[in-house]
């Protein structure tokens, strides 16, 4: 049988070119040989093999992740949240007037508390952070910020808490010519920012929430500039309409950890033919926090039944990864 190797993040990778799959001693060194490790293996292998009843083609071999929870963390609140409290932080001196109104005074305060209490709050902030930029000047704010701001817990940069699990994962699956794809709640202009370089997912196969933009003409040149409107929510039952809209085939896999990614999974599962769907369970209060149903963040609940109920596969990460975070930023 002819062979070669590609060589990727995870070490060298025998290629069988006569079946077309992709086999590795360990494709998944940081998760634990227990059951989800096991059905994503076998998935992969079953819509891979020529011949075989599952055999996918690769046009058709799509993948979507949920970023937020599933990709990176997402506590003490979402880091794009936190964005927009240190852009409010950075802009308010020109803004005299925001002192006293909320949801701007919470942060100006240092009250955390009434903040993350007013529901509104964070499309305000969005809405008032994300806004007035043209898209070149978002993104150069953006990485800048990613550059520079810290956890508050881990005190690494913020593309540094991203699960090593599902970096391998990620990889895993386009060596066996799966394309990837984010479909997340997030901005869809903020993940861009850093989807290639962390994840290995271009700008094109992001999927996000996303505001409204102007065309216009500034000394001669085009520019796109970001409105303070919504133009598309991608979060619960906007992740089917997000896929059908910008991916234009439904998954074969699909991977969430919460309530907000329900409907995405349940899309996947109504396909043809093998399926495969994952929720990512955070019970790891040593190593990252521990919550589900009652978390005012990532809440995993309504999801969790569900997934019990139909077969879908729930990830532990105390019980089903050896690590959670990469040594070094990736």
């Amino acid at each position: 049988m002819k062979a070669k190797l590609i060589c990727c993040a995870l070490g060298f990778i025998v290629v069988c070119v006569a079946s077309g799959s992709v086999r590795a001693d360990d494709p998944l060194p940081s998760w634990n040989d227990t059951a989800p490790k096991k059905a994503i293996i076998a998935f992969v292998e079953k819509v891979t093999k020529e011949g075989s009843p599952d055999f996918v083609r690769p046009e058709e071999r799509i993948a979507t992740f949920d970023n937020d929870g599933t990709l990176w963390a997402e506590k003490p609140i979402y880091f794009q949240f936190q964005f927009a409290i240190d852009r409010v932080k950075a802009l308010a001196s020109r803004h005299p007037e925001w002192k006293p109104r909320p949801p701007f005074n919470y942060i100006l305060a240092g009250n955390m508390k009434a903040l993350l209490a007013n529901a509104k709050s964070m499309m305000a902030l969005m809405a008032v952070s994300h806004s007035g930029r043209t898209t070149d000047e978002f993104e150069k704010i953006v990485k800048e910020w990613l550059h520079t701001a810290k956890h508050p817990k881990t005190g690494r940069l913020y593309t540094q808490i991203v699960y090593q699990p599902m970096l391998e994962l990620l990889a895993y699956l386009r060596a066996n010519e799966f394309k990837t794809f984010i479909v997340s709640g997030g901005g869809v202009e903020f993940m861009r920012c850093f989807a290639e370089q962390t994840y290995g997912i271009p700008p094109q196969q992001v999927v996000g929430s996303s505001s409204k933009m102007k065309y216009e003409i500034r000394d001669g040149k085009p520019l796109l500039l970001r409105l303070p409107e919504v133009q598309f929510i991608d979060d619960k039952q906007g992740k089917p309409i997000g896929i059908e809209t910008f991916i234009g085939r439904r998954p074969i896999a699909a991977f969430g950890n919460s309530d907000g990614d329900q409907q995405m999974l349940e899309w996947t599962a109504a396909g043809q033919g093998v399926r495969f769907m994952a929720l990512v369970h955070h019970d790891d209060a040593e190593r990252e926090w521990a919550y589900d149903r009652k978390s005012d963040i990532g809440r995993l609940d309504k999801a969790w039944d569900e997934a019990n109920a139909k077969g879908w596969t729930v990830v532990s990460m105390k019980d089903d990864w050896k690590t959670i975070f990469p040594t070094t930023n990736q």
